[in-house]
């Protein structure tokens, strides 16, 4: 392991963790298991506050068995893995409109518990929520980016630490779970990557939702693969495990609560006609990815097309992670229209502004990649700040009025 990686890489949602801690009773950072939140609350808070972790068996029986006794034991705590015993929210709410000191209660957990409209009801008003998900290249890179705050005011920003060729590719099959990053062998990614998906699927279903079909959801997830990227069809998806629709709809929300992937809603503006309003599925990490497809670098130099899936889900993972940093509230869609033109990625900011994204696994770029990109811009009009195709290259090139060719690199720049 080089010196790099054997150190601890810096978040950036730990900022917003901190600022939370001041002025709230409650902060719960939610995301992936594995992609470091424990390490993260740890490294905050080392000392002046309880830490208790729901992993541990004794503890959480406690936890379910008496919760409210648990909680008023507790003058400011670190609890880590909240979903294990969800009854614990509602004790903790009775505890801090008992005594709303700012920072009281950490806590971690590894699903989307906001789903849960019991949980979001018991602590509105009284919780904040900061997102973390597996390591981002700016983080890897100790780097913070600049890249939507200039491509929202137009520019294409400045290249962080250029990745192109076989340095990309292993960037992509990396991905960002530490765990992942330490294993320099493909063989044994995939065999982590293997052991993390039964794991969950074992345990943390388990907590959130009551599943008949346990045993089929590594398949499901497994046929998810190969749909990353493209539009949602879930009759199509459900009918190579045997779920009808609803079923099918049901266990991707599962996977999306669990931060396995994650639907992209179409944009669209009310005037628009001819747009398709079908939503695209992500996963949250190209590395998991691309385990679960099998591929490999020697893969990829046989067959490039194998390539761009995983680019694409690489790039999206890269402005999500962004979007949660950057001080503009942005959201994030994909655009695609009857006539099969599409923009893989529409970031909107809070204003209106619109920023357009296409992802090209390819060493050149030609004005036809533009096309897209240059319809989006065609209807939002003065909305529209700037539109780049990332591709594995090195130099920055425009390509007509707020249009740009960019390296990947930028995403980290």
């Amino acid at each position: 392991m080089d010196e790099r990686r054997s150190r601890l890489y810096p978040r950036f949602a730990g900022a917003q963790v901190l600022t939370a801690l001041k002025d709230t009773p409650v902060v719960l950072v939610t995301g992936p298991r594995q992609c470091g939140k424990t390490t993260l609350v740890r490294s905050l808070v080392a000392t002046g506050r309880e830490f208790i972790t729901l992993d541990d068996d004794t503890v959480l029986a406690s936890a379910r068995i008496d919760p409210a006794g648990l909680v008023r034991s507790l003058k400011k705590a670190t609890i880590d893995e909240i979903q294990r015993a969800p009854d614990l929210l509602r004790s903790i709410k009775m505890s801090v409109d008992d005594n709303r000191m700012p920072g009281r209660f950490l806590l971690t957990g590894s699903a989307n518990l906001m789903a849960v409209p019991l949980v979001s009801e018991s602590l509105a008003g009284r919780m904040e929520i900061v997102s973390l998900l597996p390591l981002s290249q700016a983080e890897i890179h100790r780097r913070k980016p600049g890249f939507l705050r200039a491509a929202l005011e137009g520019k294409a920003g400045r290249c962080g630490e250029t990745m192109t060729g076989r340095q990309l590719v292993d960037a992509v099959l990396t991905g960002g779970y530490p765990e992942m990053l330490r294993r320099k062998q493909p063989e044994r990614r995939r065999a982590w990557a293997r052991d993390y998906v039964r794991a969950i699927v074992q345990r943390d279903v388990r907590d959130i939702a009551e599943v008949e079909k346990l045993a089929q959801m590594p398949r499901l997830l497994q046929v998810l693969s190969h749909y990353s990227g493209q539009l949602t069809n879930f009759t199509e998806i459900g009918g190579q495990v045997g779920f009808d629709d609803k079923t099918t709809r049901k266990y991707i929300g599962i996977m999306e609560q669990l931060y396995l992937v994650r639907r992209l809603d179409p944009w669209f503006r009310n005037q628009l006609k001819r747009l398709v309003k079908t939503p695209k599925l992500h996963f949250l990490d190209s590395g998991l990815l691309a385990a679960l497809l099998a591929v490999t670098p020697e893969r990829i130099r046989l067959d490039r097309t194998i390539f761009g899936r995983l680019l694409e889900t690489f790039a999206f993972t890269e402005l999500i992670k962004q979007i949660a940093w950057t001080g503009n509230a942005c959201a994030l869609y994909h655009y695609r229209d009857k006539d099969q033109d599409e923009v893989d990625f529409v970031v909107e900011d809070d204003t209106g502004a619109v920023v357009g994204i296409e992802v090209k696994a390819s060493a050149t770029v030609n004005s036809g990649d533009f096309k897209g990109l240059r319809k989006l811009a065609a209807v939002c009009g003065a909305a529209f700040k700037s539109g780049l195709v990332l591709y594995d290259g090195e130099r920055r090139v425009p390509f007509g009025n707020r249009l740009f060719a960019a390296p990947l690199s930028c995403l980290w720049g």
